[in-house]
């Protein structure tokens, strides 16, 4: 094998030393995915939430899309050689194959990354929210009920309470005010 290697020609040796070094460290880092090893930029784990938090965005440089470039102009470089197209078509060829590839990893990553939701109910949200009374809400804020209002996409029931002078019975439709420190919805009646 190492005979063969050097028997090359310097060009294809080129190709053939950058697709085999790629194609080695790309099955490393399948391996290591599968088995639990991925750190992919040494993220640190936090118990905080921070709400304001977009994310990264589109990333083009990365490790993996490196690795998937290099893998993919070496291999189609050595196709072209094969094939017995010109070095500067080579080289061309092999370019543009790996940059697509880069793109179309950068792009996967980056919309695998706006997969990504928590879930967790943020009950500020329901403020301007229109619902329902499901269980009478006393006058004053004299006894919890419960409304159903839809909040980030889903109908919810949760527990409200009304500065309304008259009891609000089931049916009525309310509108959400403000949300107390422990989640408990303030409501209005909608209409009289």
């Amino acid at each position: 094998m190492v005979e063969w290697f050097f028997s090359l020609d310097l060009f294809p040796r080129i190709y053939w030393g950058i697709a085999l070094i790629a194609s080695l460290v790309f099955i490393i880092m399948i391996v290591l995915t599968f088995v639990g090893g991925d750190s992919d930029g040494l993220e640190l784990e936090t118990d905080a939430e921070i709400e304001s938090d977009t994310g990264i965005g589109f990333q083009f440089i990365t490790f993996k899309n490196l690795v998937g470039f290099f893998t993919i102009f070496g291999w189609s470089g050595i196709a072209c050689i094969d094939s017995g197209l010109s070095k500067p078509l080579t080289v061309l060829i092999s370019l543009v194959a790996g940059l697509v590839m880069m793109s179309i990893m950068a792009a996967m990553f980056y919309y695998m990354r706006k997969l990504n939701h928590s879930g967790t109910l943020n009950f500020k949200n329901a403020i301007g929210a229109v619902g329902e009374v499901y269980l009478t809400i006393g006058a004053n804020r004299s006894s919890i009920g419960k409304a159903h209002v839809r909040i980030q996409g889903a109908l919810r029931e949760l527990e409200a309470l009304t500065d309304s002078e008259n009891n609000l019975k089931s049916g009525t439709v309310i509108k959400v005010k403000d949300v107390t420190d422990n989640g408990i919805l303030i409501v209005e009646q909608l209409n009289n």
